[in-house]
């Protein structure tokens, strides 16, 4: 009878099975790479020749990174629950092969290899498990292999704590480091120059952004004749100004019913915002209702309005390369990411900001998203 309750019992635990998946500690640890990376252009942009453009890349390099980390980190949980469970519900079933095996073992070798019926009986047994053996055996590797699976997940979880503060603190520094390049910096050519006067008049006078945009003409003094090349051939190309996600489309109402021409992009605390093109700088300051805003001019008539910014950066007037920083979005300026904890909650740094996007053609508000790239990040 043990002999029967033993190959029944070794039939049914070596058939099953646990779902396998893809590793997500690797994609962490990879995140992790990404962070470190990150950490020596850090070093390296302080020596560069054009160290804007070199905090720049330094700054969306840990963006990168940081977001990197945290989902890799949220798939590691994820998955270290779901062993966790499924381990756990198969507890009562381990228990009973085990309790098996002990019979078997305390029953002497010539009886365990007899089978009541007979020689027979004894053969198709002994070819039952002939079969059975290497299922087991593969059976066995499996849950040696998520145990320890397990116990690598919950190490990599408690090590990623240091891993992702190192991260926020260099990103902060990049960040810190890039407003005082930005603020030495002077080598930006100027079309114009900015009458104060006029621009402090033109905000007072101003009850709409249209009317304001219709007379930032008038705030610029000796202006060069002419246009940069313009974006009319890259409609639908240009790249979107901040990481992030679509809030809002054009026209869509907010929570108090109130609609506007442009859309709203969700993007994490302190995310870099940059020009998506060549551009002028028509207007940087605070704005009606809008926050902290800055216009572009990337060609005569066409207009890009960012709202929103907790830092701007750039002076009325000069011309910015295509990708220079505009400015960074609010939040805290350090605080420690909320790692995923299994229960559903959220790997912290979420897209709490929001960035207002509008696109004026001859001070007429066209669809952004005609102009804009978008993709499943976006």
């Amino acid at each position: 009878m043990k002999r029967i309750l033993a190959v029944t019992a070794l039939c049914v635990w070596a058939s099953s099975g646990l779902a396998q998946t893809a590793d997500p500690a690797a994609d962490a640890r990879a995140a992790a790479e990404r962070l470190s990376r990150a950490s020596e252009l850090l070093d390296s942009a302080e020596s560069a020749r054009n160290r804007v453009k070199a905090l720049s890349e330094t700054v969306r390099a840990y963006e990168d990174g940081l977001q990197a980390m945290r989902e890799g980190l949220r798939r590691a949980a994820i998955r270290e629950q779901t062993l966790s469970r499924e381990l756990q519900s198969r507890e009562d079933e381990v228990a009973q092969f085990l309790g098996v095996l002990m019979g078997m073992g305390g029953t002497p070798a010539p009886v365990l290899l007899l089978h009541p019926s007979g020689p027979v009986g004894t053969a198709r047994s002994g070819m039952i498990m002939a079969e059975v053996a290497p299922a087991l055996d593969a059976r066995a590797q499996d849950l040696r292999d998520k145990l320890e699976e397990v116990t690598v997940l919950r190490a990599l979880q408690q090590s990623a704590a240091n891993k992702l503060q190192d991260g926020l603190t260099g990103a902060q520094q990049a960040r810190t480091a890039l407003s005082q390049a930005i603020a030495d910096r002077t080598d930006l050519p100027r079309r114009f120059n900015e009458d104060r006067v006029k621009t402090a008049l033109l905000i007072a006078s101003t009850e709409t952004l249209e009317g304001f945009a219709s007379g930032l003409s008038q705030i610029a003094v000796d202006e060069v004749p002419g246009s940069l090349p313009g974006i009319s051939g890259r409609k639908g190309q240009l790249p979107m100004p901040v990481q992030g996600s679509i809030l809002r489309r054009a026209g869509e109402s907010d929570a108090a019913g109130i609609s506007r021409p442009g859309i709203v992009l969700a993007t994490r605390p302190n995310a870099l915002v940059t020009t998506p093109a060549a551009a002028t700088v028509r207007y940087r300051g605070p704005l009606l209702d809008y926050g902290n805003v800055i216009i572009l001019e990337p060609q005569a008539g066409i207009l890009v309005v960012l709202a929103g910014l907790d830092v701007v950066y750039g002076d009325i007037g000069q011309v910015l390369p295509g990708g220079s920083p505009v400015g960074l979005m609010g939040g805290p300026e350090t605080g420690n990411d909320v790692l995923y904890t299994g229960d559903g909650a959220e790997t912290g740094a979420r897209q709490t900001e929001t960035l207002y996007v509008e696109l004026r053609e001859n001070n007429t508000p066209v669809d952004p998203l005609e102009w804009f790239m978008t993709d499943k990040d976006n």
